[in-house]
């Protein structure tokens, strides 16, 4: 595949930024969208939009069969089992939020709750909410100065108390790919369930979650150069079934008396009032358009942009990485001497370079670090060398300013 080729079907990085031309490096926040995406969004608005599932007219079911035939392409997207194990969400959060509240009935104060100290916030608050509602402990499974989870302290952590394990896939402050799998064997000897966060590893690598074996995975549209506001939360058949609806409303019931109500069958028991049918669309054109491509060939271009960009970084003089793990994704995270993060990624920006600065989601790693956050440069398929070289450009520029 030809950059140019790739990169003509996104016209946001045709633009200028203060007059330089874009140099998207921030995709571990948000990807941006190729026209067959913005094209299905905007075609489903203005020659089908109609509410699903409820009616008999024409527009109604043009729109059902757009939505589940995002469903469809979802599942095999992630090689889910059935489509019904699929469950729109407004994102990963969503999906997290939507487990551990579901949850509830489930844990209480004799359970504990594994997580990892390199997660994002959002697979982080939802449980310790849930610890809070149930009197259940959190455990965390460290990490060493590379970024890779200390898995022997894991098999201490994960016991025949705890109920479920949720850590992410690959992080997205540190780019470490995680060993989840290892994790997800450690959980099955004790029954324990387990919930991934993909919302960095769908966009980035083959996921088949069948292959996986973890109880439940999420991750968000805008990570996959879908629209926002809309996710995935893939869920095995017996969990789904047995565990209560997250919110109530139109679309999930079966019968509504004021004395009972009777909720549908999965997925739409978890999917309750209007859906993001636009976002749904837009989620299948982006999954086509990607598999199109293939998600073998896009994992390798951006490992081609991480071993060049970190290779080039390494020959800036102050330069300190965090996140220095040997499998690791698109992600570089970085400080030089003791320049804020602030200041370098404001500087860039002027250049047209979009990095990320701050903590990312992820106070708890700064925090083991012992700093204040990091530049971020994240990779996708549609960046180049000369991405990076202009990176380079900026950053050499911006350093020679502020030190």
């Amino acid at each position: 595949m030809k950059a140019a080729q790739i990169r003509r079907d996104f016209p946001i990085l045709h633009r200028t930024i203060h007059g330089k031309p874009l140099i998207y490096l921030d995709n571990a926040a948000s990807t941006q969208k190729p026209q067959v995406v913005i094209d299905a969004v905007s075609n489903y608005y203005s020659e089908i939009n109609a509410n699903v599932h409820r009616g008999n007219h024409l527009l109604s079911q043009l729109a059902t069969d757009a939505v589940e035939s995002a469903r469809d392409k979802t599942r095999a997207f992630i090689n889910a089992g059935e489509r019904e194990e699929i469950i729109f969400t407004k994102g990963t959060t969503d999906g997290i939020n939507t487990v551990a509240s579901s949850m509830s009935g489930f844990v209480n104060h004799l359970h504990n709750i594994v997580i990892s100290a390199s997660e994002h916030h959002a697979n982080i608050v939802p449980w310790q909410m849930l610890c809070e509602r149930t009197g259940a402990e959190l455990r965390v499974i460290p990490m060493d100065k590379k970024g890779v989870w200390i898995l022997d302290e894991a098999r201490e952590k994960i016991d025949q108390n705890t109920m479920v394990v949720a850590v992410g896939h690959i992080s997205n402050a540190l780019g470490t790919i995680n060993p989840v799998e290892e994790i997800v064997a450690m959980a099955r000897k004790f029954d324990a369930a387990v919930l991934i966060d993909g919302a960095q590893s769908a966009p980035h690598i083959p996921v088949d979650v069948q292959h996986l074996d973890a109880d439940f995975y999420c991750f968000s549209g805008h990570k996959i150069c879908a629209p926002t506001g809309i996710g995935v939360l893939y869920g095995k058949r017996a969990w789904l079934e047995k565990l209560p609806p997250y919110q109530g409303g139109g679309e999930m019931i079966k019968t509504v008396t004021f004395q009972k109500t009777t909720y549908a069958d999965i997925p739409f028991k978890f999917e309750a009032g209007t859906p993001n049918m636009a976002g749904m669309v837009g989620m299948g054109a982006a999954i086509d358009y990607l598999m199109h491509h293939g998600m073998v060939n896009l994992a390798a271009i951006e490992d081609d942009l991480l071993e060049y960009a970190t290779s080039q970084l390494k020959t800036i003089e102050g330069m300190r990485f965090f996140g220095t793990a040997e499998k690791k994704a698109g992600v570089i995270s970085f400080l030089i001497d003791d320049i804020h993060p602030y200041d370098l990624g404001t500087l860039m920006d002027k250049f047209g370079i979009a990095v990320r600065t701050g903590h990312h989601c992820a106070q708890p790693i700064m925090d083991f670090f012992g700093i204040p956050g990091t530049v971020r440069a994240s990779f996708a398929f549609y960046n180049t060398r000369e991405d990076v070289d202009a990176m380079m450009a900026a950053i050499k520029k911006s350093v020679q300013m502020l030190r």
